[in-house]
């Protein structure tokens, strides 16, 4: 009985003991807020991937179109075919870059190729009404650009007007542009400068001179005829007299006759209106009979083939151009200076030799075009109303245009340079020195 008591009593303590343990602390209190929820544990790291993500897909390129025609005709033979090949060659190498990128982007949102349709007018007025005819109606070309001489681009201006398809033209003649009543050919725009700036920067040579008589001496066709009568203007304008005023015919090259009368006059120095073709034996003859006078000519004399053809009787030869060959003397700051660079850059890469500024104005009027087509397609009336109104603050090769309903040349004086050929090349005259040269 003892031995069974004391064995409950053992396992009594033992029990208590086990309660004591599990039981809660007393000096644990309950709490009266809310407990915080425990910081979030870091989720485990991910393994790496083993597949790339995938990429967006590329933009799929514009898809193809009808090539969009332009037609163009230049003197590539002739006597104004020193105008003409540069002309040619420019559009041809613009073309072959153009299209190698895939062409224009149109409005369509389609890539067009252009087809250009280049021909051969031969120096012949005739032969470009033909030509501009046959661009129209059998190429249907939407656009023309072309006409290396005055005579031909004023030849097709009915033809393209009627038609309704506009045309920009490389020639100079204020005529192209300007209708008798004085208003702009509404069809009809040009790259070169007119005859009148060029004019009046010889004027402010003569000025720097104090001469006060001149003479007189062009090409008898357009372009000779309107460079005439710009002078006459400036004359009247600025107060000197044209003492000796007369004509040659072009493909002419025997002017004794002509430079024999001028010799007896008082004329200070003598103005020649002319292209290389003839101004280049003209000039050849002055020196040869001895005159003492300067010779000026206008920027219808400014290629390599000028040089060329008169060889040391180019010496001195003053006349006003755009800025394209003396480019390199241009200060940094001119606005034209880089696309001026870069077009050299490109002849000279395609054809090896540099280009003129012939070349130049057929640069501008093919660019335009391009311009025109990505802005409003093959719309003959589109195009039109386009380079009316968008050729603004334009750097070009010829200046920096602005054409509008009232100029459908949009360049001037301030497109200008006075050039002097020393040692067979050409030299950039500052004004400051007109005095100073020859």
């Amino acid at each position: 009985m003892k031995r069974q008591l004391n064995i409950l009593l053992a396992g009594l303590g033992v029990l208590a003991l086990i309660l004591s343990a599990c039981g809660p602390a007393a000096t644990t209190a309950a709490p009266t807020t809310a407990p915080t929820q425990p910081p979030p544990t870091a989720k485990p790291t991910e393994p790496p991937k083993t597949e790339a993500e995938p990429t967006a897909a590329a933009p799929e390129p514009p898809k193809e179109g009808d090539p969009y025609v332009v037609g163009a005709f230049f003197s590539t033979t002739g006597p104004t075919s020193s105008l003409g090949k540069p002309e040619w060659g420019t559009v041809a190498m613009l073309t072959e870059h153009l299209n190698g990128d895939g062409g224009v982007l149109g409005p369509d949102g389609l890539m067009h190729k252009l087809d250009v349709r280049k021909y051969d007018d031969q120096s012949d007025a005739t032969k470009a009404v033909e030509i501009a005819k046959k661009l129209i109606e059998e190429d249907k070309a939407v656009v023309i650009i072309g006409g290396s001489g005055s005579p031909a681009s004023i030849a097709v201006i009915e033809t393209v007007t009627n038609a309704k398809v506009p045309f920009i033209s490389v020639a100079s003649s204020s005529a192209i542009v300007t209708a008798q009543d004085g208003t702009q050919n509404f069809w009809v725009f040009k790259t070169p400068q007119q005859n009148y700036p060029v004019a009046q920067v010889q004027a402010d040579w003569m000025k720097a001179h104090n001469i006060t008589q001149v003479a007189s001496l062009g090409v008898n066709n357009a372009f000779g005829q309107d460079s005439m009568a710009a002078l006459q203007t400036v004359a009247k304008e600025n107060g000197f007299e044209i003492v000796w005023e007369g004509t040659f015919e072009p493909r002419d090259t025997d002017f004794s006759a002509q430079l024999t009368d001028i010799q007896g006059t008082d004329a200070q120095a003598l103005i020649v209106h002319a292209t290389p073709g003839e101004g280049a034996p003209l000039t050849a003859q002055f020196r040869d009979m001895g005159f003492e006078i300067p010779i000026v000519h206008n920027h219808g004399i400014g290629n390599q083939a000028f040089i060329d053809t008169a060889q040391d009787a180019a010496e001195g030869v003053l006349f006003p151009i755009g800025k394209l060959l003396v480019v390199a003397q241009l200060p940094d700051s001119d606005p034209q200076k880089a696309t001026l660079q870069q077009y050299q850059s490109d002849y000279i890469s395609a054809f090896g030799s540099k280009p003129s500024t012939f070349g130049g104005h057929a640069w501008d009027a093919f660019t335009m075009v391009k311009q025109a087509l990505e802005a409003v397609g093959p719309d003959s009336a589109q195009i039109r109303d386009y380079l009316e109104a968008n050729i603004a603050n334009w750097v070009g090769i010829s200046g920096v245009f602005n054409i509008t309903a009232q100029d459908h040349t949009g360049i001037g004086k301030e497109s200008l340079v006075l050039v002097e050929i020393k040692g067979g090349t050409w030299v950039y005259v500052d004004p400051q020195d007109y005095a100073n040269v020859p």
